[in-house]
Formats: structure tokens, sequence, C-alpha cells
């Protein structure tokens, strides 16, 4: 008869020689070619650590509960460290995207940097004659040092022919002009902001990576491999110990989903993504917070499954399904909070403003569209369980 040590014992032991295999592949990286090697290592550690932390808080009455709560801790501490850095990407990538599809015109892409004006001249400084384009008054021809890319000074040079007049360009739509710059300047203004971002998670995986904390959760993980700190009661069978704590995850779901405004996600573009968007204090984080924990409690129902060992192929599609909806709930939202903290640095020019928040609101919008797709498949979820 298998047993609850059994069953979390064999689910660990595969979590963790994941979480070995991601760091063996992590150590065998380097910079270059190898970077996307770095990259699907650190992934892999962020993936199988959030499983693990997700089996202890399920079935934490089972283990030893000093060692899981600060083992748990830890592990949720490396996952949300390991996680900033793609997270801040995805988030620019999405932006100016977003940026590119309302402008109707291309944006430069997240890496491009807007020139900096020329600078202007001290004060004080002697001004450089600008070269005539032609020949003088009197038809000297002009030296060659003063044509780009002529002949070392001395040396003379027919005068440069004059280009023909380009023909007249067609005038562009009332307000073009004012939301390609506007797009423009806010997609610049995003990109250094989320590059800062970026490059400081990047600074704070790599020391996290290489802290003595990181090496403690690594050595505790190899020892979990082998050797998992259980409960007497965990020598029960799995079928009655572990379905206590996976039935609780399950209604925990439940009950979080009971809360959530489904009525009124159940009509596309309802508004109540954008509800207080024009306020002073906006409510819409906090509005998104019982999503997110409707998200968070869906990753435990699912890692309690997998840990009890059960392989419904409906079940596993929608929680598929769901978790996707949720995701994109959860990156819209974070991307319409990093358009508005953008659209909050003074002294930004008016179509920038105006940019941003056009972006911020198609984001909450997206936020929306999520919410409408989740409440579609809980109701056809509910009425499969209902047969």
């Amino acid at each position: 008869m298998l047993t609850a040590r059994d069953a979390l014992s064999g689910y660990l032991r595969d979590r963790a020689g994941d979480f070995l295999r991601g760091l063996r592949l992590y150590g065998d990286s380097g910079s270059g070619a190898a970077a996307a090697a770095a990259e699907q290592a650190v992934r892999e550690l962020r993936d199988s650590a959030r499983g693990i932390g997700s089996t202890l808080e399920t079935y934490g009455a089972l283990f030893d509960p000093a060692w899981a709560g600060h083992f748990g801790g830890e592990l949720a501490w490396l996952s949300a460290t390991l996680g900033q850095e793609q997270a801040c990407a995805a988030r620019l990538h999405r932006l100016v995207s977003a940026l590119g599809r309302l402008s109707g015109l291309a944006v430069p892409p997240a890496s491009t940097r807007v020139p900096a004006p020329a600078p202007e001249a001290a004060p004080g400084a002697a001004s450089v004659p600008r070269p005539s384009p032609g020949p003088g008054a009197n038809g000297a021809t002009v030296p060659r040092a003063a044509v780009p890319g002529g002949a070392p000074a001395g040396e003379w040079a027919e005068p440069p022919v004059a280009a023909p007049e380009p023909a007249p360009a067609p005038p562009a739509p009332p307000g073009t002009a004012t939301l390609t710059v506007g797009a423009s300047r806010a997609g610049a203004l995003l990109d250094r902001q989320l590059t800062l971002a970026r490059t400081r998670a990047h600074t704070a995986a790599l020391r996290a990576l290489g802290s003595s904390r990181f090496h403690a959760v690594a050595d505790a993980v190899a020892v979990l491999a082998s050797d998992v700190p259980l409960r007497p009661t965990a020598q029960a069978p799995a079928e009655h110990a572990l379905a206590g704590p996976g039935e609780a995850a399950r209604r925990r779901l439940l009950d979080a989903v009971a809360a959530l405004p489904l009525a009124r996600a159940a009509h596309p573009y309802n508004a109540e993504a954008l509800l207080h968007g024009l306020s002073a204090a906006p409510g819409s984080e906090a509005q998104d917070a019982p999503w997110h924990r409707v998200r968070h409690l869906l990753r435990l129902h699912r890692c309690a499954n997998e840990a009890r060992g059960l392989r419904d192929a409906a079940d596993a599609q929608w929680i598929e399904g769901a978790a996707r909806a949720l995701d994109r709930h959860r990156d819209a939202a974070e991307a319409a909070a990093a358009a508005a903290s953008a659209a909050r640095t003074p002294r930004i020019a008016p179509a920038t403003a105006y940019a941003l928040g056009v972006l911020h609101a198609d984001q909450r919008l997206e936020v929306e569209a999520a919410r409408f797709a989740f409440q579609r498949l809980w109701q056809q979820h509910a009425a499969d369980a209902a047969r």
C-alpha cells in the first residue's frame, strides 16, 4: 500500500532532481551563445523551487513544522528573485508591442535608444562658420575639406551638384504626428525605466546565485533528494493522509473564486477593470489582488493533485487553460501599473503622457478580457462537474 511518505518523497525527489539539473546547467553555461542555456537553467531552478514550496505549503502538516516554514520561505525568496529579470523583459516587450499596435506605426524595439540631442555651444565659444553649399558670388570653388567625404585640406573640388527637391509628402491624418511622437517618446521612457529595472534584477539574481543563502538552499534541496523530513503521521496510507490537505486546497480555491465578481466579468468590456482609473488613488491594483490570489491557489491545487498522483485529463486541461488566463491577467495588470508609473515621471511632454494614458487603458482592457476568459472557463468547468 502506498503511504503518504512514499508519495511525497517521490514527488519531492523529482522536483529536487529538476532543481539540481538546472543548477548543473547553469554552472555549465556562460556568456555569448550559452546565454539561452543560462536563461533556461534559471527558469528550471525557479519552477522546481515553486513546486517544492507549493507542496510544503499544502501538505505542511505532514512535515516537520520548523523545517517546512523556514525552507518554504527560502524557496519563495529564491523564486521571486529569479523571476524579476524575466518579468521586466516580458513587460517591456508587451508594452512596446502595444504601443506599435495602438499607434498603427512601427515603434522602435526595446533595445533601440533615442539619440540624444546635439549639445549646444558653450557661452563665449567661437562659432564655426558653415561652408557654402555652392560657389560664392564671385564664382570661386569651395575647398574640398569643407565638403563631407572630400579630400584633405588644400585640394580643390568642383561645387557639389544640388539634389532635386523631393516630392511633397502626403499630409498625415489629423493627430497622427502627435500620436507618433508621443508613442516614440513613451517607448523610449519605458525602455529606460524597465531596462534599468531589468539590469537591477539581473544583478540581484547574480548576487543571489552566488550568496551563501542560495548555497544553503541548494544543499537543503540536495538532501531533500534522498531524505525528506516527514512526521510519523506520514506513514498512513496516501489515500487518506493526502486527501484532507488536498481537499482543503481545493476548497480554498473554490472560496476564492466565489469571492470574484464573476457575474460582472461575464459581460465583456464592462469597465470593471477601468473602475477608479481617473481617481487620485487608482483602485485598479487593489481590485487585482483577489485575482492574483486565485492564481496562487490554482497553482497549489495543481501541485496537490500532482503529489497525490491524480491525473484526470479533463481536469488538467481546465487547470492549464485557467492558468493561462490568470497569467495573462497578471501580465496585463503589471504592464498597466508600469505605464501608470511612467506617466508619473516629472516634466514629461503632454504627448508622452497622453500615449502612456492610452497604453494604460489598453492594458486594463486586457485585464478585463482575461477575466472574461477565466469566467467562461470556470463556468464550463462547473457545468462539467455538475453532470
